[in-house]
């Protein structure tokens, strides 16, 4: 992923070869199952994106720490069973020093070299007063700088806010929380859902000017459900633009519409920002595998039809 450009100095130009934009990289998120019908869903889903030959998968978290076990024994099963390169998520939320380090040295014992570094979300839910553990650490570059300091082989990925942190004071404080990540360690920024690239461009020349140079790499989210996905993002500090609604008014009780609209409009996102200059793509898959397969493929990506995830 060091190749991962996202500075847009580099003209993409240089990289076209015969005529087509070179292959971008990318990655998956998903999320632990609470049942059996959700895990063999999952592994469905891991079955038809592996071929992709994405560069990792990471696997969330749950608030207050909930999903513990369940991450752990998801990113165990994906080690065992598949060629994937598996990124546990790990928050500072409900935990102390000792736990947690307890958590990256399990993931290290079986393999796992890459953590999602995380905050969390307040224990009480979003828009409620975070407070830390007494006894653990106290921000996401505390906790980026405990994990390197345990085991610096383990590459570290942290968050990046487009439209600032909604906790943040303003811009330059939220970008100094982001020096502080990389500076304690992180090596690449996977940023909140955005819909509108302005965002995204305007925090990169941000970003670059604050003399912060890791990848800030795009997480896109293709919205199968509308309604449930807008009312996500909203209360994490994405904007959901006019537009963007307009396309899916009438739709809620049409499923196979709304996917197709959902399809076109991230592929339309994802391809503007790769016209631009971005080679490297996070998809929030919601642990559904329809929408983003059809969308890499858009992007000129292609299963290789030999590899197989289990």
């Amino acid at each position: 992923m060091s190749g991962a450009m996202t500075d847009l100095t580099t003209p993409a130009t240089a990289d076209r070869q015969e005529g087509h934009l070179k292959r971008p990289a990318i990655s998956f998120e998903f999320f632990p199952p609470k049942s059996e019908e959700m895990e063999r869903n999952l592994w469905e889903t891991i079955n038809r994106l592996a071929p992709l030959d994405p560069k990792f998968v990471s696997v969330t978290y749950g608030a207050g720490g909930s999903t513990r076990e369940r991450t752990h024994s998801t990113i165990s099963r994906i080690l065992k069973e598949t060629t994937l390169l598996p990124a546990a998520h790990l928050t500072c939320v409900g935990a102390s020093r000792g736990e947690i380090d307890e958590i990256v040295d399990r993931y290290h014992e079986v393999g796992v070299r890459h953590i999602v570094a995380l905050r969390g979300d307040p224990a009480g839910g979003i828009g409620t007063p975070y407070s830390s553990h007494p006894d653990g650490y106290q921000s996401s570059a505390d906790l980026v700088a405990g994990i390197k300091k345990r085991h610096a082989d383990i590459e570290v990925s942290v968050s990046a806010y487009p439209e600032k942190h909604p906790e943040a004071r303003d811009f330059d404080a939220d970008l100094d929380t982001l020096k502080a990540k990389v500076d304690a360690g992180a090596t690449r920024a996977i940023t909140q859902v955005f819909f509108d690239n302005d965002f995204y461009f305007r925090y990169l020349d941000r970003v670059r000017a604050r003399g912060i140079d890791i990848p800030i790499v795009p997480g896109i989210m293709p919205m199968h459900n509308f309604k449930q996905a807008r009312n996500f993002v909203t209360r994490n500090g994405t904007t959901v633009p006019d537009w963007l609604a307009a396309k899916f008014e009438g739709l809620d009780g049409d499923a196979e519409t709304r996917k197709l609209v959902a399809a076109t409009v991230a592929a339309g996102q994802v391809q503007k920002l790769a016209k631009h200059g971005v080679d490297t793509f996070h998809f929030y898959t919601m642990n559904r595998a329809d929408l983003v397969f059809a969308i890499s493929h858009l992007l000129g990506i292609r299963a290789k039809s030999a590899q197989k995830a289990a």
